[in-house]
């Protein structure tokens, strides 16, 4: 088993960073505070974060993915949120009713669609849901059962879906029609027992990267759930993770100061930053949203 060490970044903190990617048409980084409610975007030089931008959008943001027309799609407290070129914004309809749930972890699938999942800020569990919004603004069910939807990802031939539930620890997978989203039933891919797996992303050669909340790792697991190798980083509760850079080989970490004890916060004062590793391994570029799919309210 391999073992790498991330470096934390030179930049700003979050108290619960999340949801990085890699925008190469604007060579930035972009990634969220969701309880900051704010999509942060900065130049990655090495292990400094530069030129950083902040923008808050809703209560909450659970993710940030990019837009067909330069823009971005913000996953707000309860509604998509489309951020155009020119400053505007569209909100779409709301997602989830009136309540404790929020929007959590959200990617784009290989058709250009939004997956969404929820959480429940109560603590109440088993009634989370892991939406698609297709082509056309309709919304399918694919899970109706979950105590906290998290780390979302694709095969990259995009006929396998990954989803995790973090609550009990599972990684889920399912098949998948890349052309149409079309999903499968799901089948358990690992049980974690020791940590909670949070957010995730899928390399080149199909490999799983999974952050792992309370362990200050990420997880590098095979497309058949071995582990392969695991990513020590300074900061107990990782979040998420990306590959990104102009050659999409610097695997980026988000992390959160979020419930971390006086002790925790002395032990790790790294805590809240972004972390940055070389993994031997490269990524994909993230798809796209279709900017016509489930348009928003403008």
């Amino acid at each position: 088993m391999q073992r790498w060490t991330a470096e934390p970044s030179v930049g700003p903190r979050c108290r619960l960073g999340e949801g990085p990617l890699w925008d190469a048409a604007a060579q930035r980084v972009r990634w969220v505070d969701i309880v900051a409610g704010t999509v942060l975007s900065a130049r990655l030089d090495g292990s400094c974060l530069l030129d950083v931008s902040c923008h808050r959008v809703d209560a909450t943001v659970g993710a940030v993915a990019l837009a067909d027309d330069g823009g971005l799609l913000v996953a707000g407290t309860k509604a998509l949120v489309h951020l155009r070129p020119d400053g505007s914004r569209a909100v779409g309809p709301a997602l989830l009713p009136d309540g404790p749930s929020r929007l959590n972890d959200a990617q784009v699938d290989p058709s250009g669609a939004v997956v969404v999942g929820s959480l429940s800020r109560d603590g109440c569990t088993g009634r989370e849901v892991l939406l698609r919004v297709g082509p056309d603004g309709a919304v399918t069910v694919l899970d109706d059962d979950l105590t906290l939807s998290n780390g979302l990802g694709w095969s990259p031939d995009g006929r396998t879906f990954y989803s995790i539930d973090s609550g009990p620890g599972l990684l889920w997978r399912r098949p998948w029609d890349p052309a149409t989203g079309a999903a499968g039933p799901r089948s358990l891919l690992v049980r974690f027992d020791d940590a909670t797996p949070d957010g995730m992303c899928v390399d080149a050669e199909g490999r799983l990267w999974v952050a792992m909340w309370g362990a200050g790792q990420v997880r590098c697991l095979g497309p058949d759930g071995h582990l392969l190798g695991v990513v020590e980083v300074a900061a107990a509760h990782t979040t998420s993770c990306a590959f990104v850079g102009p050659a999409l080989d610097v695997l980026l970490v988000t992390t959160a100061t979020d419930e971390l004890g006086e002790q925790q916060r002395r032990d790790t004062p790294a805590s809240g930053r972004l972390f940055t590793a070389r993994v031997g391994a490269t990524g994909r570029l993230p798809t796209p949203w279709c900017s016509t799919t489930g348009r928003g309210r403008g």
